[in-house]
């Protein structure tokens, strides 16, 4: 089972010409209301692909909490952890061009108020991976990273976004995964290169650097390597990375190696370029399989 901790949102998509230059108003060619969050695309993610999945997080007492949580109901995950608060759930506005680029802003609403001891160490103990990103408080996420370790659990932080975890607690992850830019703000602190093998020298931990349509690169106890992207004419990118995070950590919950559950990730993560939509563009097992040829 894979424990995820992090953000539910409801996404407002608007879908337009170019993005806006500052001071410019433009009329969308469209308006869909879905659900998002960081958390919640990747609990979502890795569930349809197969994992079991329980998530914890918030929602507020407002109409946007059933959006938030209707893509983990459909993939099936278990929301017994997350919270209803008197508060507003947490909102994104997403942009997004007609060449698939986007831009994003966040509100994080109740997700501000997610909290650690949401989860119990009896869950921790029954986990097989803790998920975690940062669109929840940064303190919750250290404590949670902190308990799994004295657990012998092993971790998965998106350190998206690239909020500064001090370095003891960054090294307390089992897999660190960033795309270019949290890899460069992270290597900043650091001092050191954004490579993901020199991260891996600074910090200690296994760290996965996703390069867009470049593909992703790994550094691991056992050597680094880099995994090539699937040539696509994207749609929409909106989800692409919450996509491999979330079917990486289904793989690895199923025991896969490392570099394999790139290659699968890599190729969801394709399959969800092609789509429209944050969650809706997930892939199932079934498709991811198909495109692999399993």
């Amino acid at each position: 089972m894979i424990v995820c901790f992090g953000s539910l949102n409801a996404d407002l998509v608007f879908r337009l010409p170019e993005i806006p230059r500052s001071g410019q108003t433009l009329l969308a060619d469209g308006l869909a209301v879905q659900a998002g969050g960081k958390g919640a695309n990747q609990a979502v993610a890795a569930a349809r692909d197969g994992a079991a999945v329980a998530m914890a997080g918030a929602v507020g007492s407002d109409a946007l909490a059933e959006v938030a949580l209707s893509g983990l109901r459909e993939a099936g995950a278990d929301i017994a952890r997350v919270r209803s608060l008197a508060a507003a759930t947490g909102c994104a506005s997403i942009w997004i061009d007609a060449a698939g680029r986007n831009r994003i802003a966040v509100a994080l609403g109740a997700n501000a108020q997610a909290r650690a001891d949401q989860i119990t160490d009896a869950d921790l103990a029954r986990a097989t991976s803790l998920l975690l990103q940062m669109e929840v408080a940064m303190q919750e996420t250290a404590a949670l990273l902190r308990r799994a370790r004295a657990l012998g659990l092993r971790a998965i932080l998106n350190l998206a976004p690239a909020l500064p975890l001090d370095t003891d607690t960054l090294r307390l992850a089992g897999l660190l995964v960033v795309n270019e830019d949290e890899a460069e703000a992270t290597a900043l602190r650091l001092g050191c290169a954004p490579e993901a093998t020199a991260l891996r020298a600074a910090l200690g931990i296994d760290v996965v650097r996703t390069l867009g349509e470049a593909g992703s690169e790994a550094a691991t106890q056992d050597g680094a390597w880099h995994v090539p992207a699937r040539v696509i004419d994207p749609v929409d990118t909106t989800a692409a990375g919450d996509c491999f995070v979330g079917v990486l950590a289904a793989a690895l919950d199923r025991g896969a190696p490392l570099r394999a559950a790139m290659e699968r990730a890599s190729v969801a993560a394709a399959l969800a370029c092609g789509r429209r939509g944050s969650q809706a563009s997930l892939p199932r097992r079934a498709e991811t399989d198909r495109a692999l040829g399993t």
